[in-house]
């Protein structure tokens, strides 16, 4: 069976720090990040297309820039949340650690949920550093 796929590359700035972790990134910092949003389906709409590059970066790059973009993401059970609320600074929050990983999983729930048929989030957290979550392909007999 053959499978069409395409991918939109989005650029946005976040913050973040990472609990219960010995390193540096248990500090505040900032990355540029990179998502890359692939959308796969067996067959091509009435246009011959997966889905329009345009509706996928005017949905998922809004969602992006609104609710991520220039965040301090963080785990919601960081210290440092009352003190940003208090500052009116911007944030986002997570239930667990804002890894890479998390993030790419975020983009990739928030896709599912726009209706987007994604099938793997891939999130560029530094030029040599990429977290990737993806839909799972079952294997029923």
């Amino acid at each position: 069976m053959s499978t069409y796929a395409v991918t939109k590359t989005i650029h946005f700035c976040y913050g973040h720090r990472l609990l219960n972790y010995d390193g540096p990134c248990r500090y505040l910092h900032g990355h540029n990040g990179r998502v890359e949003i692939e959308l796969s389906s067996d067959r091509l709409d009435p246009r011959g297309m997966v889905r329009d590059f345009s509706e996928i970066k005017k949905v998922l790059q809004a969602w992006i820039d609104r609710e991520l973009d220039h965040q301090m993401i963080l785990n919601r059970e960081d210290t440092l949340v009352p003190v940003l609320r208090e500052l009116g600074e911007p944030f986002f929050l997570m239930d667990h650690n804002p890894t890479a990983e998390a993030i790419a999983e975020l983009i990739f729930k928030q896709a599912a949920a726009e209706g987007f048929p994604v099938t793997t989030v891939r999130l560029w957290e530094t030029e040599s550093s990429v977290a990737t979550y993806r839909r799972s392909i079952s294997t029923a007999a």
